[in-house]
């Protein structure tokens, strides 16, 4: 190491006292080597030579964050900066930083920095985000999308690398690993019902929140680690705000976990193992998952674990009785209604509170603490009718510190005290309604007719329902929903969105509280979304292709919506109560690239699609 090269270390510390970094009790600095014996091991073969240990200029983690760590390479001269390719690990500092972060992202998160320059005025920084579990890195990008070149506080970083895809990517495949070994451990040991299985996740994940019972649980065993889990789910949840009428919430949530405490196979030690179920699945769920809840608030944990377990249950016809939307397409919507600072949302059929994520995550993104105060107190409104739904939607909030003040357990057609407390507040609806069952009176109907009534004049309403809907041109609910609300468009989604479920789907968008006839002229608008970059996996369901696939479509789709008719993709059609409400039946096709292949593809789809609605279509 050269004498200026000490400068640009000591240019370093200063960088990071400025940022409340370094000599802050908070983190820990390390410089050259690190008594971390997790760390040690990923640096054995580290070094800068090809051979050795490696030995960053400082090494950073924040006490009570076990997720992320920060590598920091310093160079005098700032044409050392970084190379071409950035493979000259002994001469360039961006270089070097990399070559530490691909050791470290075997366990790490790890933000890497590379300083180069004597004194601030002429110093280069260059800030990159390698993924845990990744082959690949990137730059860490700002609020602006640009690169970050300075040194910022620990929390800014976190907060950017939240919006990384590859970082998505990789903590979704991380926790759905996670959930697959978990609900395998459920099944095999813990015996408990399929409904109990995401409650059991929820109310352990929120006693983890308690720092005496976080510090403590590890000394207690069977009968007294299962009341000193439920008494730390009481505390979490009776500290938490939950607006009106909190203390009938309050213990409606608590009673939907009182299983916990006296679920006789949860706190019987197995003599083998020599420990009880509930004790392995906290201290799994300590290590694994908690890390999330404090750093991904945007991430709907619960709602991933009751879609994971869901997959073993045959979806909407037993044990936990809902299909939840898509990450994805809970995005989709928030994108599709332009949802912003200033939007509120209702979801009167909230489930595990997925839709509000999404709307909470776009609605928040740049705004300054008090203006994320503001929406997540007032702006964020769910009605759930399942106690234990509802316990998992206020569980899924409180992890997150917020938005749980006007979440309401009740039946959203029926209960006249939830209808007026929500009445004329939210201007963005959206719903994911239960699919009618044979013999049921309610209808996907009336959730979406009520949704639109609750909304304010011109509100923008979308649902997402079974295909059935838009072709059954005989439904007099539909004349009934015309007369006072009006439908914008509807777009076909892929056949197999709901997998391993077979209900073909469609999202319908509404303008409320205007009568869909009171323009002469209005045209609705026809999406044909049936690709969106996902592929079936037997063990993961649906997952993405490509992230960067995804995100194309995406933008194209949202770009199309409603402004574009594109032959194969998008139609403009005057419709009323009695036609069918599907691009299918009013795009315009090119036909030459179609071979015989494609069209028996088509034509099996088709008449699968008819045996499964054979009744309503009345074949």
């Amino acid at each position: 190491m050269t004498k200026n090269e000490k400068k640009t270390e000591n240019l370093s510390r200063r960088l990071l006292k400025k940022a409340g970094i370094f000599e802050n009790d908070n983190f820990i600095v390390e410089e050259q080597k690190s008594d971390n014996p997790i760390i040690q091991k990923l640096l054995k073969n580290a070094s800068k030579s090809g051979t050795g240990l490696g030995k960053p200029e400082f090494i950073i983690r924040k006490k009570d964050d076990d997720e992320f760590l920060m590598v920091i390479e310093c160079k005098a001269d700032t044409k050392y900066h970084e190379s071409k390719n950035k493979d000259q690990y002994k001469d360039y500092a961006v270089d070097g930083a990399l070559l530490y972060g691909s050791y470290l992202s075997k366990v790490f998160n790890v933000i890497a920095i590379g300083i180069s320059g004597e004194n601030e005025d002429v110093s280069k920084i260059s800030t990159y985000l390698h993924p845990k579990n990744s082959s690949v890195y990137a730059d860490l990008l700002d609020e602006n999308d640009q690169k970050i070149q300075k040194i910022l506080n620990w929390d800014r970083y976190i907060e950017r690398a939240k919006f990384d895809p590859a970082l998505a990517k990789t903590r979704h495949t991380d926790l759905m690993k996670f959930s697959r070994e978990l609900h395998e451990y459920l099944r095999d040991y813990a015996k408990v019902t399929e409904a109990q299985k995401p409650l059991l996740v929820s109310g352990i994940l929120l006693a983890l929140m308690d720092k005496f019972f976080e510090k403590g649980y590890i000394a207690y065993e069977g009968e007294d680690l299962a009341q000193k889990t439920f008494q730390a789910i009481k505390d979490i949840v009776s500290r938490a705000q939950l607006g009106e009428n909190q203390e009938s919430k309050k213990k409606a949530v608590i009673n939907a976990f009182s299983f916990i405490e006296h679920h006789p196979e949860l706190h019987k030690v197995d003599v083998k193992r020599n420990e009880s179920p509930l004790k392995h699945i906290i201290q799994e769920l300590h290590l694994h998952v908690k890390p999330f809840t404090e750093n991904h608030y945007d991430f709907d944990i619960i709602g991933n674990f009751y879609g994971e377990f869901i997959r073993y249950t045959g979806g909407d016809k037993q044990g936990l009785g809902i299909v939840l939307t898509p990450k994805h397409i809970t995005d989709l919507f928030a994108d599709i209604a332009k949802v912003n600072k200033n939007s509120v949302v209702l979801d009167i059929c909230a489930g595990t509170a997925g839709f509000l994520i999404s709307a909470m995550k776009k609605m928040t993104q740049g705004v300054d603490a008090d203006e994320k105060r503001r929406i997540l107190e007032n702006s964020l409104i769910g009605v759930e009718q399942s106690p234990e739904m509802f316990a998992l939607a206020v569980s899924n909030m409180i992890l997150r510190g917020d938005g749980k003040t006007n979440l309401y357990q009740g039946d959203s057609l029926k209960d006249k005290n939830i209808i007026e407390k929500v009445k004329g507040k939210a201007d963005t609806g959206f719903i994911n309604p239960p699919y009618s069952q044979k013999g049921e009176d309610v209808s996907e109907w009336h959730f979406i007719i009520q949704m639109l009534d609750l909304l304010q004049t011109k509100g923008t309403g979308i649902a997402i329902v079974p295909m059935a809907l838009a072709i059954d041109t005989k439904n007099p609910m539909r004349e009934k929903l015309f007369k006072n609300h009006r439908l914008e468009a509807v777009m076909s989604m892929p056949d197999d969105l709901f997998y391993p479920v077979g209900v073909v789907t469609c999202i319908m968008v509404f303008t409320a509280h205007v009568p869909h006839n009171s323009d002469q002229h209005h045209e609705s608008w026809f999406g044909y979304w049936k690709d969106d970059g996902f592929r079936k996996d037997k063990r993961q369901g649906r997952i993405p292709k490509n992230e960067e696939e995804w995100k194309k479509i995406r933008g194209s789709w949202v770009g199309m919506f409603r402004r574009e008719e594109i032959a194969g993709k998008g139609a403009w059609k005057k419709v009323g109560a009695e036609d069918e409400w599907c691009a299918e039946a009013y795009l315009e096709t090119d036909y030459s690239d179609i071979t015989e292949k494609d069209f028996d593809i088509e034509m099996r789809k088709f008449l699968a699609f008819m045996v499964k609605n054979d009744e309503k279509l009345k074949i």
